[in-house]
């Protein structure tokens, strides 16, 4: 071994910090850039990514800017373009820095942009990471006859089907934030040796072989490479700025700007993550530890299902991870911009209530609810939407995946395809039937195009996912999962959100941004039509006093009726009290 440096404890870290300052796990490519593609999943270690990076490494060097575009990955995976494409557009939404050129490229130039290669084997290394699977119910005798058995997959393709989840009702029973981070620290900690590997150059060019044997002295490390791994991992605390990972090692921390640094072993950056891992996962262990001995934090609580319209208990925000909205049931619910710390959501467990989330977002994850209406602002990364049942999802976004859901409609208003996988039923889709003044500031904001609207465009990927624990019988793997249908026309209606805002409304958006497709757009005039015409007549017939005073109340009993029927008086009963 070449020498090496004693690696720092993260309180002795070359940060100078006061106070200790961790690992982490970089979220989002685990939560946001699984893609369920079998081709796409390697699980022999660096054998047969090693040459498909060094293939790839090949054929950037004949770009310009020496990275691959969507035929190149096709060829080089021998996958078909759409779902090379879905890998570009999947990598681009998940990359560690904004200032990678693919992130701000618009839809039609993201091929002639490409994709920088380590940064894409990065991505395709972490495909074989199996999600934590939700902890069982207590109580699964009681849920068990919840969620009829439509479906001949039912009972081994999901952990939980939506109503158990709903029953559940409360994030104890689904991986926690700090179970989800020891899980995918100890990934990590399990794979480092090839990830290294796979950025690593020896003194005679490209490595062979594999982390543990022959030749593992002579892998060294560029900082540049380094830096890739910023895609996975990050030093920092709740309340401060993510820390530059070269900023963060010894061996990089003090190079000149105007030197190249010296490349360094490769074996002595992987013992000092690895030092780092394992205090990460002692801290973690510790923060485990103090929750079960002391009182649960509100965010940790079961939520009172009061038929109330607002409770501060049921949002809980840390300054750098996700806003959480749990446990809304039977109410109006609204979060503005100036309500969010962080700049991603995950609104979880929530049921037959509408829930307005007027933001500008990078991340939004929408689980477990039912009988909802739940209307994102604009996410510019992606949204998710998973084991939710009867639920309307209103939203601006980049990009949207949809898995294992029933009975759901999607008005979306999207740059990219929407991605179906899993176990899902009776989905339907339409375009965007909605706006709130500070919409298209939002939008633009987070990078949203208004002019292209992949809404009616979607990719069904297989029925089972790769990506979780679970065991699935032969045969299974190659069923492609049920697509969404087109809501009909006739049943298209725009969504009117309240203006909260009033008088103080800054916003300049008066109208549905995004066009809507021809067939929509003649429906709504003939129901606008036929809605003039009601009244037209009601205002021509020549009825008494008394008549008119009976037409007026028969009206307004069918009307009651149906505020009633379709739970919409609780959203007035709302308003009035805001």
């Amino acid at each position: 071994m070449t020498d090496s440096t004693e690696p720092p404890t993260p309180s002795t870290s070359s940060t100078s910090t006061r106070e200790a300052v961790y690992i982490h796990p970089r979220r989002e490519p685990f939560e946001h850039g699984l893609i369920p593609i079998p081709k796409l999943i390697f699980t022999d270690g660096t054998q047969t990514l090693g040459p498909i990076k060094d293939k790839l490494v090949q054929q950037s060097t004949q770009s310009p800017t020496h990275r691959v575009d969507s035929l190149a990955i096709s060829e080089t995976l021998q996958i078909s373009p759409d779902h090379a494409r879905l890998v570009v557009d999947t990598l681009a939404s998940v990359l560690h820095s904004d200032s990678d050129p693919l992130v701000s490229a618009k839809s039609t130039e993201i091929d002639s942009v490409g994709v920088d290669v380590y940064d894409l084997i990065l991505f395709l290394y972490i495909q074989s990471y199996k999600r934590l699977l939700p902890r069982t119910h207590k109580d699964s005798a009681a849920v068990a006859d919840v969620w009829p058995s439509t479906s001949a997959f039912d009972g081994y393709l999901s952990a939980l089907s939506p109503l158990q989840l709903v029953r559940s009702n409360s994030r104890r029973f689904m991986p926690s934030q700090v179970d989800e981070e020891a899980h995918q620290l100890s990934y990590l900690q399990k794979h480092l040796g090839n990830i290294l590997f796979l950025l690593s150059d020896s003194g005679e060019g490209e490595g062979e072989g594999e982390w543990e044997g022959e030749g593992e002295e002579s892998l060294v490390l560029t900082m540049e490479k380094f830096e890739h791994l910023e895609f996975l991992i990050y030093f920092g605390e709740k309340g401060s700025e993510r820390i530059p990972l070269s900023q963060a090692a010894p061996f990089f921390a003090n190079s000149d700007p105007d030197m190249p640094a010296v490349p360094v072993p490769a074996a002595q950056v992987h013992d000092w993550i690895l030092q780092n891992i394992a205090s990460a996962l002692e801290h973690v262990s510790e923060r485990v530890s103090a929750k079960e001995i002391g009182p649960p934090s509100a965010s940790d609580q079961d939520v009172p299902m009061a038929d109330a319209c607002t409770s501060s208990i049921k949002a809980s925000t840390s300054a750098s991870g996700p806003t959480f909205i749990e446990g809304i049931s039977k109410s109006s619910y609204l979060k503005q911009a100036s309500d969010f710390k962080g700049s991603s959501v995950k609104v979880i467990n929530c049921h037959d209530s509408v829930i307005y989330i007027l933001a500008p977002l990078r991340y939004a994850t929408i689980y477990g609810c039912s009988d909802a209406t739940i209307v994102l602002g604009a996410v510019g990364k992606a949204v998710r939407v998973e084991h939710c049942e009867r639920v309307h999802v209103i939203t601006a976004a980049k990009r949207i995946c949809i898995a294992n859901c029933r009975e759901c409609v999607f008005f979306l208003g999207v740059n990219q395809r929407p991605l179906i996988v899993g176990d899902n039923h009776k989905l339907q889709v339409a375009p965007y039937n909605s706006f709130y003044s500070q919409l298209e500031e939002h939008m633009t904001q987070v990078g949203i195009e208004a002019t292209m609207n992949r809404w009616d465009e979607a990719i069904a990927l297989g029925v089972v996912d790769p990506h979780d624990s679970l065991s699935h019988p032969a045969g299974v793997s190659d069923v492609q999962a049920e697509s969404a249908t087109r809501l009909d026309p006739d049943q298209f209606t725009n969504f009117l959100i309240p203006n909260w805002f009033g008088g103080e409304s800054c916003g300049s958006t008066k109208d549905n941004p995004f066009p809507l497709p021809d067939v929509y757009m003649a429906s709504q005039q003939r129901n606008h039509s036929n809605l003039g015409e009601i009244k037209q007549i009601l205002r021509e017939t020549q009825l008494e006093e008394s008549r008119k005073r009976e037409l007026s109340s028969v009206l307004h009993v069918y009307f009651k009726d149906w505020l009633y029927a379709s739970g919409n008086v609780r959203q007035l009963y709302c308003l009035q009290g805001d």
